[in-house]
């Protein structure tokens, strides 16, 4: 007999670039579940100020009602998630290496488990921990920005610093928004080298 998923509980992830509309399809999820009567906690970074603290705030001016963790394993003693239909995580990529074991401990406990987060840093490799997150989940879906050079689909997030493409050595995190980053595709992507001598593509 066919188990349905909604009784099993999963973790589905949307990931992409900064500008790819993650946030704004995370909340597209979130207004269907509250249409259907799911009990809904939504978590979002300390770290993540840019816009309101106890908000989840997409670039296009939405934004949903969240509670601030500092770590992770903090998710599970928030209020509400133990009754919780859905457990939404905007911008996880700012959380802690136990990120992938709360996602898996809030599935099997038949909870849906949605992550929002960058798949890649600034110099286009795999973002702490939501490469494990992405293995475990039952859907991830890949959003695609615009190139902000070329206009071609664009998967990865340019830092710029005065405008030049960010250092390899600098920090890997700094939370900031049009004035720091652009979406770039594989081929407009530019991290400056440690020689300074020229851009390489990341």
């Amino acid at each position: 007999m066919r188990r349905f998923p909604q009784l099993d509980g999963w973790a589905e992830v949307i990931c992409g670039s900064m500008f790819s509309g993650k946030s704004e399809e995370l909340m597209r999820r979130l207004r269907r579940a509250a249409i259907a009567g799911q009990r809904i906690v939504v978590v979002k970074p300390a770290l993540d100020m840019r816009y309101e603290a106890t908000k989840i705030c997409s670039h296009d001016g939405r934004d949903w009602e969240a509670q601030c963790v500092q770590r992770a394993d903090e998710i599970l003693l928030l209020p509400g998630v133990e009754e919780a239909d859905v457990v939404a995580i905007d911008e996880a990529q700012f959380l802690d290496e136990e990120l992938p074991a709360v996602v898996r401990f809030l599935a099997d406990r038949g909870k849906r488990v949605i992550v929002a987060a960058l798949d890649q840093d600034f110099r286009g490799e795999p973002f702490g921990s939501v490469p494990a997150v992405l293995a475990m989940a039952e859907f991830v879906d890949k959003l695609q920005a615009i190139c902000a050079t070329c206009g071609a689909p664009a998967s990865r997030t340019q830092r710029l610093i005065e405008g030049q493409p960010a250092g390899e050595h600098d920090p890997l995190v700094r939370v900031g928004g049009k004035e720091s980053y652009e979406a770039r595709c594989r081929r407009c992507h530019e991290v400056r080298r440690v020689d300074n001598m020229s851009m390489w593509e990341g």
